[in-house]
């Protein structure tokens, strides 16, 4: 690869983290595309997937798998869980740890070995049962 070739990679990786951090929810890579072609008009879809799979491998982001949905990215690479509105679809962060006896029991129950514990809580979102979580939204 060329040295021109690295450098428009890397600006496009830039501007893609930058999209995905300044999202508010947990965005599609459709999603991302749409924002970043405002500031690189000439990226391909292709290319948003591609860089969004490197820096999900390389443990900057996360790729959030919800069952039935389209794969979403959440630029937290850290360990955490989530809760989905079964009405819109909304993901977001749930700030709680799963308690340590969580594991121990499905170890015990399944005799599997837990490496890692990440959940996903469904339920409906306050703004789809009518309420406003803040006076903008």
């Amino acid at each position: 690869m060329d040295q021109g070739s690295n450098s428009r990679s890397t600006k496009q990786r830039q501007v893609i983290l930058e999209a995905l951090k300044s999202s508010p929810s947990h965005p599609t890579a459709d999603e991302i595309y749409n924002a970043v072609r405002r500031r690189l008009p000439r990226i391909s879809l292709g290319t948003v997937y591609r860089n969004l799979e490197t820096m999900a491998a390389r443990g900057m982001i996360q790729r959030l798998h919800v069952a039935g949905r389209q794969l979403r990215f959440d630029n937290d690479p850290k360990v955490h869980h989530h809760i989905r509105c079964v009405k819109c679809g909304s993901l977001a962060d749930v700030s709680i740890k799963a308690p340590a006896s969580l594991r121990d029991m499905v170890e015990d129950a399944n005799g599997y070995e837990i490496s890692e514990v990440r959940l996903q809580l469904l339920g409906v979102c306050p703004k789809c049962m009518g309420r406003s979580v803040s006076p903008d939204s």
